[in-house]
């Protein structure tokens, strides 16, 4: 191994793992050093197509997709090779090395962890022998002492790369002094040894109120906090975990609102970061149809679980909602799995779509605004989508024309419903299979990324957003600005032992 590994570690999930590793990607990357990101497990429905092994195309999730656009790297599944996409609370999809694993979903969690690190394991080795910086995200904590004999993403991977750690906390949630000790203490003298700085994430207000917790907690582990790192919202890429804010993004009163539909099974969702930073949008998630009330767009997101939350969806009674809304000629889009509900019908034949919530599997009637049927097959589609959109009319006539890079991952084929008038076929890609179909003010589209194109931006809302680099050098500069100097070329250099 020729590379030095830094890993981030946190004290809990949502601690700032995801945009530090990011950060340091970038400026890793400004030094002039070859750099690549690495998580050897993520649990996650926010993915991305990128290239794997054979000239086929795999899955990844969508952090390690940003941290390698960091590190200026081109996106890889090894950089993620093994990623779990939640169904439902007690099941998975496993991909490794970007190809679903039906055989592993089964497995027991402990045993699966046991033939899931070897993959791993060869991948991190392989991207070690290759760059100068490796750049490690842990996942969760690593002191979780129930898994730790199974755990291979956080201390087993810190061992096989000797990296250099750093423990993030986030200090807005309160007790961080006692997460980062508690952390430290329960982890093997030869693991707590690796961890060579403190970040304390999320500050708001005095830096010297602090003291003297630093210099204590130095004193009990020998560990230094090498930054603290002030709240701030508008860093511009979206969290990892979840919903990625409470609050509703952007805008004013007179702004145009935008409503995401946030089922429970919501996929991709970090696609829609972009609207949430745009001048004069406000972006808010609906839950219940009061949530759609007065809303511009109405916008159904990816799905892990079509029918399950299409099934979500009625119970909430948002599917009148929604109608009345599209009724009113409001704009209405649907993407992927919002798209497959928007049609007359979806069919399961197989069973693909079965579970828990949905036990006899995808049967179900969409909710009739555009004249398709979708019906479910095994067989995954992941490709890589470059498309330009035809004609349009009414709200999104502005696309017109419009060309933008994307991405499918989806297990549904869509159709016209034979016994209903056609609508119109608006994206294409160059080989000239439909992606897109629009009656009136509705549009469903099977390609995720629209609001990540600037061309896309800057015609339905007359600026081109924020590019990526310019967010990258951001979290970059934000970094340099408040971790200790000398901290960060510090982690390049071998431990002195303590």
């Amino acid at each position: 191994m020729t590379a030095r590994a830094i890993m981030v570690l946190g004290t809990t999930s949502g601690a700032g793992k995801s945009w530090l590793a990011t950060a340091l990607c970038r400026w890793y990357a400004r030094q002039g050093l070859r750099v690549a990101p690495f998580k050897a497990q993520n649990m996650s429905n926010n993915a991305r197509v990128v290239p794997g092994p054979g000239g086929r195309m795999g899955e990844i999730g969508s952090a390690q997709y940003f941290q390698a656009l960091a590190a200026r790297a081109a996106p890889e599944v090894r950089h993620n090779p093994v990623l779990l996409k939640p169904e439902h609370d007690t099941a998975s999809q496993v991909v490794v090395l970007g190809e679903v694993r039906r055989d592993l979903g089964a497995v027991p969690w402990r045993e699966r962890s046991e033939a899931l690190w070897p993959p791993a394991r060869q991948a991190l080795a392989e991207l070690m022998a290759e760059n100068d910086v490796v750049v490690i995200e842990g996942a969760g904590s690593p002191a979780e002492i129930n898994l730790h004999a199974s755990d291979y993403v956080n201390m087993r991977t810190a061992l096989a790369a000797d990296a250099a750690c750093l423990l993030v906390t986030d200090i807005d949630r309160g007790g961080a002094f006692a997460h980062l000790y508690g952390t430290w203490a329960l982890l093997p003298p030869g693991e707590a040894a690796l961890i060579r700085g403190f970040v304390l994430n999320r500050f708001r207000g005095d830096a010297a109120l602090l003291a003297p917790g630093p210099a204590q907690i130095r004193a009990l582990t020998g560990v230094p906090t090498v930054a603290t790192l002030p709240m701030w919202h508008e860093h511009g890429l979206p969290e990892e975990d979840g919903v990625f804010d409470h609050r509703a993004g952007g805008g004013d009163e007179g702004a145009l609102r935008v409503a995401v539909v946030a089922w429970p099974r919501i996929s991709n969702l970090d696609e829609f970061q972009p609207l949430r930073h745009q001048p004069g949008v406000r972006l808010t998630w609906a839950r219940q149809p009061a949530d759609l009330d007065g809303a511009d767009w109405v916008i159904l997101p990816g799905s892990k679980h079509t029918s399950a939350d299409l099934a979500w969806l009625r119970a909430q009674r948002l599917d009148a909602a929604i109608a009345a809304h599209a009724a009113r000629g409001g704009a209405l889009l649907g993407i992927c799995g919002g798209l497959q509900v928007l049609g007359e019908t979806l069919t399961d034949p197989d069973g693909v779509e079965a579970s828990q919530a949905a036990p006899f599997g995808g049967d179900a009637p969409g909710l009739g605004l555009l004249p398709l049927v979708t019906r479910f097959e095994r067989d995954k589609r992941v490709a890589p989508v470059s498309a330009r959109f035809g004609p349009l009319e009414g709200a999104w006539c502005a696309l017109s024309g419009v060309g933008f890079d994307g991405y499918e991952i989806h297990q549904g084929r869509t159709v016209f419903h034979p016994s209903l008038e056609r609508c119109a076929e608006v994206l294409r890609n160059p080989a000239g299979e439909v992606l897109g179909w629009q009656q009136g003010n509705v549009l469903g589209l099977y390609a995720h990324g629209l609001f990540e194109s600037p061309a896309v931006l800057q015609a339905l809302l007359g600026h081109p957003g924020r590019t990526l680099d310019q967010v990258f050098d951001g979290l970059a500069d934000f970094i340099d600005r408040h971790f200790e100097p000398g901290a960060l070329e510090g982690l390049l250099r071998p431990a002195v032992l303590r």
